[in-house]
């Protein structure tokens, strides 16, 4: 669902009317709502949406999504969400609202009763890019890659190559190893996984894997004896970090993911999966 010019459906405080004036050839005028352009318009937007609709539905900005296990109370979610919407005068906007779907796209991912997708548009404006021919191309390939990181093992592990044409003071080359590193990740972009929503209650596991030149952590859960993969997190170690001793890597492996995955470290138990000896540093006394 998303709601008609949200921004606009909030009335501004009446003391705080002439601060929003402006001039024009008619005359001079103030808004009465919430325009677009506020400093705080966007987190006085969330806050509300948060305090209206509490945990009945996702909200992000002026995008609204309910989510149900099953039809009817998907149909009970709606009725609750139309009433709330009616006591506190909201109104959506018909032509971006999609009712009954199997699936749907939400802040660029594509939600469905498997899990969360990859969005295929996405996918293809990797596969379908042609090698970089210099270092803006570049940046316009990983910026596209990045986006799609969270379903890609070893992301930067793979990309180490590309990153490196990165580098200041390097003239742009675009190797044999480039090349290889491109391919494998249009062909993982190719059939990527699908991530799963873990089950409150349940622990999850974080893998750790330690490289010369970038960190790597997948979260998961066991559904039916078999792992399900949640989150895939990844790191290009920079300058110093790579002279890390392996320790050192895991450890900053393991603050990276529990920084990136925070509301998941904040709601569930994390077992950490890794052959190095994380526990006995972390509890060793300074």
């Amino acid at each position: 669902m998303d709601a008609y010019s949200g921004y606009n459906q909030i009335r501004m405080h009446p003391e705080d009317e002439e601060k929003t004036a402006f001039i024009t050839d008619d005359g001079a005028f103030c808004y009465k709502v919430m325009p677009f352009g506020l400093k705080n318009a966007g987190a006085t937007y969330q806050r509300l949406m948060d305090k209206v609709f509490k945990e009945d539905i996702e909200v992000y900005v002026d995008d609204m999504v309910a989510k149900s296990e099953n039809g009817r109370s998907h149909c009970e979610a709606l009725r609750r969400v139309f009433r709330i919407l009616r006591r506190h005068q909201l109104r959506l906007n018909p032509e971006k609202c999609s009712f009954g779907v199997q699936a749907g796209r939400f802040l660029g991912y594509m939600l469905t009763e498997r899990g969360i997708e990859a969005n295929p548009e996405k996918c293809r404006a990797v596969i379908n890019m042609r090698s970089p021919q210099n270092v803006k191309e570049v940046q316009q390939l990983m910026g596209k890659v990045v986006a799609l990181s969270r379903f890609i093992s070893r992301i930067s592990d793979i990309a180490t190559p590309v990153l490196d044409t990165l580098k200041k003071g390097k003239n742009f080359a675009w190797t044999p190893e480039c090349e290889e590193a491109f391919l494998r990740l249009k062909a993982m972009l190719a059939s990527p996984p699908i991530l799963i929503r873990p089950d409150l209650g349940r622990p999850l596991h974080l893998y750790i894997l330690v490289t010369e030149t970038a960190i790597s952590s997948v979260l998961v859960q066991e559904r039916e004896k078999e792992q399900r993969r949640v989150y895939f997190i990844s790191k290009a170690l920079q300058g110093p970090e790579r002279r890390y001793q392996k320790i050192e890597k895991g450890t900053l492996a393991l603050v990276i993911a529990s920084r990136r995955l925070r509301p998941y470290f904040q709601s569930f138990s994390i077992i950490v999966r890794t052959n190095l000896p994380i526990q006995q540093v972390l509890r060793k006394p300074t």
